[in-house]
Protein backbone atom coordinates (compact mmCIF):
# COMPACT_ATOMS: atom_id res chain seq x y z
CA UNK A 1 0.00 0.00 0.00
CA UNK A 2 2.67 2.48 0.76
CA UNK A 3 4.84 1.33 -2.50
CA UNK A 4 1.28 2.48 -4.54
CA UNK A 5 0.75 5.86 -2.75
CA UNK A 6 4.67 6.56 -3.79
CA UNK A 7 3.96 5.10 -6.92
CA UNK A 8 1.07 7.37 -7.74
CA UNK A 9 2.11 10.53 -6.62
CA UNK A 10 5.38 10.01 -8.64
CA UNK A 11 3.05 8.93 -11.88
CA UNK A 12 1.03 11.96 -10.95
CA UNK A 13 3.85 14.48 -10.90
CA UNK A 14 5.59 13.03 -14.24
CA UNK A 15 1.98 13.55 -15.67
CA UNK A 16 1.96 17.18 -14.37
CA UNK A 17 4.98 18.00 -15.56
CA UNK A 18 5.11 16.51 -18.73
CA UNK A 19 8.13 14.65 -18.21
CA UNK A 20 10.58 12.23 -15.99
CA UNK A 21 13.42 14.98 -15.76
CA UNK A 22 11.22 18.07 -14.74
CA UNK A 23 8.92 15.66 -12.20
CA UNK A 24 12.42 14.52 -10.75
CA UNK A 25 13.69 18.39 -10.37
CA UNK A 26 10.39 18.79 -8.48
CA UNK A 27 10.66 16.33 -6.56
CA UNK A 28 13.99 16.26 -5.75
CA UNK A 29 15.04 13.11 -7.24
CA UNK A 30 16.84 11.32 -9.72
CA UNK A 31 16.01 10.94 -12.85
CA UNK A 32 16.44 7.29 -12.61
CA UNK A 33 14.61 7.08 -9.15
CA UNK A 34 11.56 8.61 -10.80
CA UNK A 35 11.71 6.20 -13.87
CA UNK A 36 12.24 3.20 -11.49
CA UNK A 37 9.30 4.31 -9.44
CA UNK A 38 6.87 4.40 -12.11
CA UNK A 39 8.18 1.30 -13.95
CA UNK A 40 7.07 -0.67 -10.86
CA UNK A 41 3.93 0.80 -10.35
CA UNK A 42 3.18 -0.38 -13.80
CA UNK A 43 4.24 -3.78 -12.88
CA UNK A 44 2.22 -3.81 -9.81
CA UNK A 45 -0.73 -2.56 -12.13
CA UNK A 46 -0.28 -4.88 -15.31
CA UNK A 47 -0.80 -1.95 -17.91
CA UNK A 48 1.39 0.81 -18.96
CA UNK A 49 0.79 4.22 -17.83
CA UNK A 50 3.22 6.36 -19.60
CA UNK A 51 4.63 6.40 -23.17
CA UNK A 52 8.14 7.22 -23.25
CA UNK A 53 10.15 8.84 -26.35
CA UNK A 54 13.72 10.14 -26.23
CA UNK A 55 12.19 13.44 -25.96
CA UNK A 56 9.00 13.66 -24.20
CA UNK A 57 6.08 11.16 -22.64
CA UNK A 58 2.63 11.10 -23.09
CA UNK A 59 0.05 8.87 -20.85
CA UNK A 60 -1.52 6.00 -22.10
CA UNK A 61 -5.10 5.69 -22.02
CA UNK A 62 -4.85 3.67 -18.86
CA UNK A 63 -2.54 6.92 -17.58
CA UNK A 64 -4.85 9.09 -18.58
CA UNK A 65 -7.51 6.92 -16.35
CA UNK A 66 -5.69 7.15 -13.40
CA UNK A 67 -4.75 10.16 -13.28
CA UNK A 68 -8.26 11.53 -13.73
CA UNK A 69 -9.24 9.15 -10.72
CA UNK A 70 -6.31 10.00 -8.46
CA UNK A 71 -6.32 13.75 -9.60
CA UNK A 72 -9.11 15.26 -6.87
CA UNK A 73 -7.69 12.99 -4.26
CA UNK A 74 -3.99 14.01 -4.40
CA UNK A 75 -5.40 17.62 -4.45
CA UNK A 76 -7.37 16.92 -0.96
CA UNK A 77 -3.76 15.30 0.42
CA UNK A 78 -2.04 18.84 -0.98
CA UNK A 79 -4.91 21.14 0.71
CA UNK A 80 -4.72 18.83 3.64
CA UNK A 81 -0.59 19.35 4.31
CA UNK A 82 -1.63 22.72 3.55
CA UNK A 83 -4.19 23.23 6.51
CA UNK A 84 -1.53 21.63 8.96
CA UNK A 85 0.83 24.06 7.89
CA UNK A 86 -1.10 26.94 8.48
CA UNK A 87 -1.41 26.17 12.52
CA UNK A 88 2.62 27.25 12.14
CA UNK A 89 3.29 30.81 13.15
CA UNK A 90 4.85 31.59 9.53
CA UNK A 91 3.25 31.12 5.95
CA UNK A 92 5.57 27.76 5.29
CA UNK A 93 5.19 25.13 1.75
CA UNK A 94 5.32 25.25 -1.51
CA UNK A 95 3.83 26.95 -4.13
CA UNK A 96 3.57 25.58 -7.40
CA UNK A 97 3.42 28.63 -10.21
CA UNK A 98 2.75 28.54 -14.18
CA UNK A 99 4.06 31.92 -15.82
CA UNK A 100 4.91 32.92 -19.49
CA UNK A 101 8.51 33.68 -20.27
CA UNK A 102 7.27 37.29 -20.88
CA UNK A 103 6.45 37.54 -17.21
CA UNK A 104 9.73 35.84 -16.19
CA UNK A 105 11.39 38.46 -18.31
CA UNK A 106 9.27 41.84 -17.35
CA UNK A 107 9.71 41.29 -13.63
CA UNK A 108 8.71 37.88 -11.89
CA UNK A 109 12.49 37.30 -11.17
CA UNK A 110 12.98 40.64 -9.10
CA UNK A 111 9.25 39.87 -7.68
CA UNK A 112 9.59 36.42 -6.50
CA UNK A 113 13.44 37.18 -4.91
CA UNK A 114 11.63 39.69 -2.92
CA UNK A 115 9.06 37.45 -1.70
CA UNK A 116 11.50 34.65 -1.27
CA UNK A 117 13.68 36.82 1.11
CA UNK A 118 10.20 37.62 3.15
CA UNK A 119 9.49 34.49 3.58
CA UNK A 120 11.89 32.18 4.34
CA UNK A 121 10.03 29.28 4.91
CA UNK A 122 8.07 28.97 1.56
CA UNK A 123 9.28 27.37 -1.53
CA UNK A 124 8.41 27.49 -4.99
CA UNK A 125 8.05 25.18 -7.64
CA UNK A 126 7.94 27.43 -11.16
CA UNK A 127 7.24 26.32 -14.83
CA UNK A 128 8.45 28.81 -17.07
CA UNK A 129 5.92 28.45 -20.92
CA UNK A 130 4.04 29.63 -23.24
CA UNK A 131 1.87 27.01 -23.50
CA UNK A 132 -1.69 27.59 -22.73
CA UNK A 133 -2.18 25.97 -19.54
CA UNK A 134 -5.07 25.15 -17.24
CA UNK A 135 -3.66 25.70 -13.86
CA UNK A 136 -6.50 23.32 -12.46
CA UNK A 137 -6.14 20.74 -14.25
CA UNK A 138 -1.93 20.71 -14.25
CA UNK A 139 -1.85 21.02 -10.73
CA UNK A 140 -0.55 24.28 -10.26
CA UNK A 141 -1.71 26.27 -7.46
CA UNK A 142 -0.94 29.84 -9.06
CA UNK A 143 -0.55 31.14 -12.48
CA UNK A 144 0.54 34.74 -13.86
CA UNK A 145 -0.72 36.00 -16.87
CA UNK A 146 -2.10 38.59 -19.01
CA UNK A 147 -5.38 39.76 -17.71
CA UNK A 148 -7.45 39.60 -20.88
CA UNK A 149 -6.93 35.32 -21.26
CA UNK A 150 -7.62 34.23 -17.12
CA UNK A 151 -10.90 32.91 -16.82
CA UNK A 152 -12.97 34.80 -14.96
CA UNK A 153 -14.09 32.43 -12.26
CA UNK A 154 -10.36 33.00 -11.33
CA UNK A 155 -9.60 35.65 -8.42
CA UNK A 156 -6.88 37.59 -10.21
CA UNK A 157 -4.27 40.06 -8.74
CA UNK A 158 -2.41 43.11 -10.43
CA UNK A 159 1.50 42.67 -10.50
CA UNK A 160 1.75 45.19 -12.99
CA UNK A 161 -0.25 48.32 -14.84
CA UNK A 162 -1.83 48.86 -18.44
CA UNK A 163 0.95 47.40 -20.74
CA UNK A 164 1.60 48.59 -24.13
CA UNK A 165 3.19 47.17 -27.38
CA UNK A 166 4.93 48.44 -29.77
CA UNK A 167 6.59 47.92 -33.43
CA UNK A 168 10.97 48.78 -33.18
CA UNK A 169 12.99 48.76 -35.55
CA UNK A 170 16.91 49.71 -36.08
CA UNK A 171 17.76 53.02 -37.78
CA UNK A 172 20.16 51.17 -39.93
CA UNK A 173 16.77 48.78 -41.00
CA UNK A 174 14.70 52.00 -41.63
CA UNK A 175 17.40 54.20 -43.70
CA UNK A 176 17.65 50.87 -45.89
CA UNK A 177 13.86 50.10 -46.15
CA UNK A 178 12.00 52.99 -45.08
CA UNK A 179 9.16 53.63 -42.24
CA UNK A 180 5.95 52.03 -41.86
CA UNK A 181 3.15 54.92 -42.08
CA UNK A 182 -0.06 52.60 -41.11
CA UNK A 183 -0.08 49.10 -39.70
CA UNK A 184 -1.10 47.99 -43.38
CA UNK A 185 2.18 48.40 -44.49
CA UNK A 186 3.77 45.96 -42.69
CA UNK A 187 2.90 43.28 -45.00
CA UNK A 188 5.95 45.16 -47.17
CA UNK A 189 8.26 45.04 -44.51
CA UNK A 190 10.76 42.15 -43.38
CA UNK A 191 9.28 41.41 -39.95
CA UNK A 192 10.05 38.75 -37.00
CA UNK A 193 7.05 37.27 -35.44
CA UNK A 194 6.13 34.82 -31.96
CA UNK A 195 4.20 32.17 -31.36
CA UNK A 196 3.86 30.64 -28.30
CA UNK A 197 5.06 26.92 -29.47
CA UNK A 198 6.50 25.37 -32.65
CA UNK A 199 2.96 24.02 -33.23
CA UNK A 200 1.16 27.07 -32.47
CA UNK A 201 -0.13 29.73 -35.18
CA UNK A 202 1.58 32.78 -35.57
CA UNK A 203 0.79 35.53 -33.24
CA UNK A 204 -1.45 38.17 -35.40
CA UNK A 205 -0.10 41.81 -35.05
CA UNK A 206 -2.89 43.82 -32.73
CA UNK A 207 -3.75 47.44 -32.96
CA UNK A 208 -5.98 50.31 -32.41
CA UNK A 209 -7.66 53.06 -35.47
CA UNK A 210 -9.85 55.22 -34.08
CA UNK A 211 -11.54 53.37 -31.18
CA UNK A 212 -11.54 49.49 -32.95
CA UNK A 213 -9.49 47.27 -32.24
CA UNK A 214 -8.22 45.19 -35.55
CA UNK A 215 -5.16 42.43 -36.43
CA UNK A 216 -2.38 41.78 -39.16
CA UNK A 217 -1.08 39.47 -40.08
CA UNK A 218 2.85 40.03 -41.41
CA UNK A 219 4.87 38.22 -43.27
CA UNK A 220 7.17 36.69 -41.07
CA UNK A 221 11.26 36.74 -41.87
CA UNK A 222 11.53 34.83 -38.58
CA UNK A 223 9.13 32.76 -36.60
CA UNK A 224 10.32 32.09 -33.32
CA UNK A 225 9.00 30.94 -29.66
CA UNK A 226 11.44 33.40 -28.29
CA UNK A 227 10.95 37.23 -28.17
CA UNK A 228 14.10 37.74 -26.82
CA UNK A 229 15.63 36.63 -29.51
CA UNK A 230 13.79 38.09 -31.81
CA UNK A 231 14.47 41.59 -30.47
CA UNK A 232 18.06 40.74 -30.72
CA UNK A 233 17.66 40.37 -34.57
CA UNK A 234 15.97 43.45 -34.49
CA UNK A 235 18.71 45.31 -33.18
CA UNK A 236 20.94 43.83 -35.53
CA UNK A 237 19.17 45.20 -38.21
CA UNK A 238 17.11 42.48 -39.56
CA UNK A 239 13.76 43.21 -39.31
CA UNK A 240 10.75 45.12 -37.23
CA UNK A 241 8.79 43.45 -34.32
CA UNK A 242 6.27 43.79 -32.08
CA UNK A 243 6.95 44.24 -27.96
CA UNK A 244 5.82 44.98 -24.65
CA UNK A 245 7.76 48.88 -24.47
CA UNK A 246 8.99 48.79 -21.07
CA UNK A 247 10.93 45.49 -23.08
CA UNK A 248 12.09 48.21 -25.62
CA UNK A 249 12.29 51.62 -23.66
CA UNK A 250 15.90 51.45 -22.48
CA UNK A 251 17.13 50.68 -25.69
CA UNK A 252 14.87 53.12 -27.78
CA UNK A 253 16.34 55.68 -25.34
CA UNK A 254 19.91 55.06 -26.24
CA UNK A 255 18.40 55.05 -29.98
CA UNK A 256 19.29 51.54 -30.91
CA UNK A 257 15.84 50.83 -31.44
CA UNK A 258 13.33 53.32 -32.76
CA UNK A 259 9.33 52.35 -32.33
CA UNK A 260 7.21 53.39 -34.98
CA UNK A 261 3.10 53.02 -35.22
CA UNK A 262 2.57 54.50 -31.59
CA UNK A 263 -0.18 56.22 -32.40
CA UNK A 264 -2.19 52.37 -33.48
CA UNK A 265 -0.83 50.87 -30.43
CA UNK A 266 -3.02 51.52 -27.11
CA UNK A 267 -2.76 50.04 -23.70
CA UNK A 268 -3.83 46.86 -22.93
CA UNK A 269 -4.99 44.62 -19.35
CA UNK A 270 -1.45 43.86 -18.22
CA UNK A 271 -0.25 40.61 -15.93
CA UNK A 272 -2.15 39.22 -12.52
CA UNK A 273 -1.57 36.48 -10.26
CA UNK A 274 -4.36 34.40 -10.88
CA UNK A 275 -5.90 31.12 -8.63
CA UNK A 276 -8.89 29.57 -8.12
CA UNK A 277 -11.80 31.36 -5.67
CA UNK A 278 -13.16 27.81 -5.15
CA UNK A 279 -10.25 26.45 -3.16
CA UNK A 280 -9.21 27.31 -0.30
CA UNK A 281 -6.15 29.38 -0.73
CA UNK A 282 -3.08 28.27 1.40
CA UNK A 283 -1.57 30.48 3.66
CA UNK A 284 1.40 30.42 1.21
CA UNK A 285 -0.29 31.72 -1.85
CA UNK A 286 -2.07 34.30 0.64
CA UNK A 287 1.28 35.98 1.27
CA UNK A 288 2.26 35.92 -1.79
CA UNK A 289 -0.91 37.82 -3.15
CA UNK A 290 -0.42 40.06 -0.45
CA UNK A 291 3.08 40.86 -1.08
CA UNK A 292 1.90 41.23 -4.69
CA UNK A 293 -0.46 44.41 -3.33
CA UNK A 294 1.95 45.51 -1.49
CA UNK A 295 4.39 45.62 -4.52
CA UNK A 296 1.73 46.80 -6.84
CA UNK A 297 0.77 49.80 -4.31
CA UNK A 298 4.92 51.02 -4.07
CA UNK A 299 4.99 50.81 -7.31
CA UNK A 300 1.65 53.30 -7.85
CA UNK A 301 3.14 55.51 -5.40
CA UNK A 302 6.55 55.89 -6.63
CA UNK A 303 3.95 57.09 -10.31
CA UNK A 304 2.23 59.55 -8.67
CA UNK A 305 5.68 60.90 -6.99
CA UNK A 306 7.31 61.17 -10.20
CA UNK A 307 4.53 62.81 -11.83
CA UNK A 308 3.69 65.16 -9.29
CA UNK A 309 8.46 66.28 -9.49
CA UNK A 310 7.52 66.59 -13.13
CA UNK A 311 4.28 69.34 -12.75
Amino acid sequence: MEDDLEGIATFAAVAESKGFRAAAVRLGLSHSAVSQTVRRLESRLGVSLVQRTTRSVRLTDAGERLYASVRPALADMRASIAAVGELSDEPRGSIRIHLSTAAKTLFAESLLATFLAKHSHIRLDLVVSDEPTDIVAEGFDAGIQLGEVIDKDMVAVPVTGDLRLTVVGAPSYFARRGVPRHPRDLVNHDCLNWHPAAHAAPYRWEFTENGRDFSVSVRARVLSTDSELNRRLVAAGVGLTLAIHSQVQGAIAQGTLVSVLDEFCGPFAGYSLYYPQRRQASRALNALAAHVRLVQTDAQRRGRRGIQRSS
